[in-house]
């Protein structure tokens, strides 16, 4: 309760204009969200854009924010919505499905590339390519399935916190994403050898990854973001194969956006988007 009482008073304060408080209110649901777009949209780089996009809607929403569920829940409803509907990610312009991902490990085609690595520790590179593989191939499935997927699977929200952000049941909520992790467990235990059992292997696959853009030995992103747990060298012996995905790292979002924060609470810009909306609640 007292942690309740605490939070209340916090978002009662930045909804009164206090700028300490308003940072204090993003500061802890911007890794959230970072998490949550990084999944969602596959690439750090999008991430980062949509992050800032939902901490703006976040801020510009927040005196409408009723406390009838917690910050987080509601934070998460706002980037959720906000994801399903992003249309500026690079899978935007070019698709996945699982069959074209599978039928690209198939065809071996990274016997015949040479070294790519430009001197780059190959371990390094395999992080790296384990991290970017398994975050784009959520791509294969449509927005829906994806959300019900990360929010179950990675986030493990309670079926009735993950059913209310999605605006559905408990139960209906669970039989789809038990659906939705049977699909994605075939396709790993085929394919990925992460599961224990699939043909590709990230170390074999390094080379061909550079050559196709998909990693590049010069910007190594995933391997510069802090990761907020230690979770993820020790598989965790869950249920099924598609539990790949829960020993993946959560990461705090980028100093970058940490700074960007700050500097849109303090700048003239932003009191312009504040008396703004208080003219629309007005008016």
């Amino acid at each position: 309760m007292k942690n309740m009482d605490l939070e209340k008073d916090l978002i009662a304060r930045a909804v009164a204009g206090e700028q300490e408080a308003l940072a204090e209110v993003l500061d802890g649901v911007q890794d959230m969200v970072f998490g949550l777009s990084l999944r969602m949209l596959g690439l750090v780089p999008d991430a980062e854009d949509a992050t800032q996009e939902i901490l703006i809607k976040v801020m510009t929403r927040l005196s409408t924010f009723r406390q009838e569920s917690s910050l987080s829940t509601w934070v998460f409803r706002i980037a959720v919505n906000h994801l399903r509907d992003v249309r500026k990610s690079r899978f935007d312009e070019r698709p996945l499905s699982f069959e074209h991902y599978g039928a690209d490990i198939a065809g071996g085609r990274e016997q015949d590339v040479g070294d790519l690595s430009g001197g780059v520790d190959r371990q390094l590179l395999e992080q790296e390519l384990k991290y970017s593989c398994t975050n784009v191939m959520l791509q294969c499935l449509d927005p829906q399935s994806r959300c019900i997927f990360v929010l179950g699977t990675m986030f493990r929200l309670d079926s009735r916190i993950a059913a209310e952000i999605l605006e559905t049941t408990p139960e209906a909520y669970r039989q789809r994403l038990s659906r939705i992790r049977r699909k994605v467990a075939n396709f790993l235990g085929e394919y990925c050898g992460l599961s224990g059992t699939g043909r590709c292997s990230c170390k074999r696959r390094v080379d061909y990854a550079i050559a196709q853009h998909r990693i590049d030995p010069g910007r190594l992103d995933f391997q510069s973001l802090q990761r907020l747990d230690n979770f993820t060298e020790a598989m965790e012996q869950l249920d099924d194969a598609s539990q790949v995905f829960a020993a993946l790292p959560h990461y705090r979002a980028p100093q970058q956006t940490r700074d960007w924060v700050r500097s849109l609470i303090a700048s003239r810009e932003f009191g312009t988007v504040l008396q703004d909306r208080e003219e629309a609640v007005c008016g």
